[in-house]
């Protein structure tokens, strides 16, 4: 007999709902801010079931990055179903449900959460009043450091899990920090190695819970520290809290486009930078362009986006770039993660919020772009039951849409078709007047990319942003009545809580040993785009895999092959 889980509602409703992957991953995604991907999934007692919802269930969630906790067992379906699988074993009753980690036991009953870890039940009078993360019972704010037991996520009990988006500025960030120990750990190696009392550092970044991390990280090393955002990605309760500790603020829920401009140019003014972290290069061009004696002098600038790279390359190419820029979004860390995981998972779960748990079961659905971010929204929908069509202008990309099981069309024959046209290149104008034109009326349109005017919205004379709108219609002239999400800018940072958190914390660990990069070579780089060494992906990687209480094989031996030795030669 199979326990059964909480429905959609959250109301204890029994049968098919209770096996429901889709709303459970929406309402903890969303919730919490967490990373579904590389967390385990702690399931009810479930040993002996070969029920297919529950099997369904699994397939989704290891689907969408996630392995089985510890102990967690599902009967193997019969043979034939599943002839690759690996034999399963089945622990006494009394044992099912627990799993032993480093710092205690787990244990996974009805709506119970993961019990407090050894060495956090003390002070409960102090920490009574405290938002708990729902996984590991801790007060938040406390920094989880190789605690293995964080990244389990029990399926049962997801009410009881703390909506971090209701919590004020300083919860939500004491509770992002806690969840971001990698970033913790390579800032605390870089402030070993480098004074940072006299360095005055800008951050141009989606001003959200997690950046507040990386700036607090960033004033405790005696950095003078500054951040500026857009209107639509700022999170008024973080700006007001991050004005308290003396970070400088340049950003506002409130502002125009120009009142923004302003607050960018203040913070140039104001800060005099030595180091920038950009997203887009929109900052650091815009030091280019309106104070070139300050870009000048730049030790250097760490850029983390796909279209801010491109940026600077191009600058590079025309001979305008006066400074070195490390391309962080070229680390394998930052784009394996942050781009095919993070945003593919915010962007689904933000959707689902907008528009319901089970939106894209049966949606001819098609994404325009097969890069990282691509990738990851189409094979996460289509776990959920979407029909996804791939459009790339590579056909590379295209070609492995099809080898990973998508059928590639060409834009215009794909569009017209589509329930969903969802844009994730961070391109100009990538879908176009005359694609909205040819789509069926009430389509949708969304963004996972994240530049402006991804989708050809400046060609729509009626068209007028508004903050904070999650959904709307769109009259497109000669053509129909569009369904559009998020006025058009990426879905997860302006309608959602923007990457998940551990995602973060390895994007920003990047950034942080970007940052260290640029200070080690000081003098040495010339201005245009490197990239990190290899090294440093390795070294974050370690970290982050014993965090979640795991390793990296060793060989016995190096077992490197010599170039000199070939398969002709023979020993006599």
């Amino acid at each position: 007999m199979v326990e059964q889980t909480t429905s959609e509602a959250g109301n204890g409703a029994s049968g098919q709902e209770s096996y429901n992957f889709a709303d459970w991953a929406r309402r903890y995604s969303q919730h919490t801010n967490r990373s579904l991907a590389g967390a385990r999934l702690a399931l009810p007692t479930v040993a002996g079931s070969r029920d297919p919802r529950l099997l369904a269930l699994v397939s989704q969630a290891q689907q969408w990055g996630m392995s089985l906790a510890g102990s967690t067992t599902v009967a193997r379906p019969p043979r034939s179903a599943a002839a690759e699988e690996t034999r399963t074993e089945h622990k006494p009753a009394d044992e099912r449900c627990q799993h032993k980690t480093p710092l205690g036991t787990k244990t996974v009953e009805g709506a119970e959460s993961i019990r407090k870890n050894s060495g956090t039940d003390q002070n409960d009078d102090e920490n009574e009043d405290r938002p708990t993360d729902g996984d590991s019972g801790r007060p938040v704010g406390q920094t989880a450091i190789n605690n293995d037991a964080a990244f389990d996520f029990a399926y049962t009990g997801v009410d009881q899990v703390t909506d971090m988006r209701e919590q004020s500025g300083t919860q939500a960030m004491a509770y992002a920090q806690e969840h971001m120990p990698i970033l913790h750990q390579l800032m605390g190696q870089v402030a070993s190695r480098h004074d940072l009392s006299g360095t005055s550092i800008a951050v141009c970044l989606i001003l959200e819970p997690k950046t507040a991390v990386l700036l607090r990280e960033l004033a405790q090393t005696g950095a003078r520290v500054g951040v500026c955002c857009e209107s639509g990605a700022v999170d008024q309760r973080v700006a007001d809290q991050l004005k308290t500790e003396g970070i400088l603020v340049q950003a506002d829920a409130s502002w125009n486009e120009e009142q923004a401009r302003q607050g960018a140019l203040d913070l140039l003014d104001q800060l005099q930078p030595n180091l920038i972290i950009d997203d887009g290069a929109s900052f650091a061009r815009l030091a280019s362009r309106e104070r070139p004696d300050l870009a000048a002098r730049l030790v250097g600038v760490a850029e983390e986006t796909t279209s801010g790279v491109r940026a600077f390359e191009a600058m590079e190419a025309a001979g305008a770039l006066t400074y070195p820029v490390i391309a962080v979004n070229d680390s394998q860390m930052k784009t394996g993660f942050d781009n095919a995981h993070g945003t593919g998972e915010s962007c689904v779960t933000t959707m689902q919020e907008i528009l319901g748990s089970h939106c894209f079961a049966g949606t001819r659905l098609t994404v325009i772009g097969y890069g990282p971010v691509g990738e990851g929204f189409a094979k996460r929908v289509r776990a959920l039951g979407a029909q996804v069509t791939v459009c790339d202008s590579d056909p590379r990309a295209a070609l492995k849409a099809v080898f990973d099981g998508f059928p590639a069309r060409n834009i215009n024959q794909a569009l017209p078709q589509a329930d969903m046209a969802i844009s994730a290149t961070g391109v100009y104008h990538t879908i176009a007047l005359e694609h909205m034109r040819a789509m069926r009326p009430g389509a949708l349109l969304a963004v996972i990319g994240g530049i402006a005017n991804e989708i050809a919205l400046d060609q729509l004379p009626d068209f007028h942003p508004v903050n904070g709108r999650k959904i709307r219609s769109i009259s497109v002239p000669d053509g129909p009545e569009l369904t559009l999400l998020a006025e058009g800018d990426g879905v997860n940072y302006t309608a959602g809580g923007g990457n998940p958190i551990e995602i973060m914390d390895l994007s920003f660990a990047v950034q942080a040993a970007a940052l260290a990069y640029l200070l080690d070579q000081r003098g040495e780089l010339t201005p245009g785009v490197h990239r990190l060494p290899e090294s440093t992906d390795r070294h974050i990687a370690s970290l982050a895999l014993a965090a979640r209480g795991y390793q990296a094989s060793q060989p016995l031996a190096d077992h490197s092959h010599s170039w000199q030795v070939t398969r002709f030669d023979h020993e006599h």
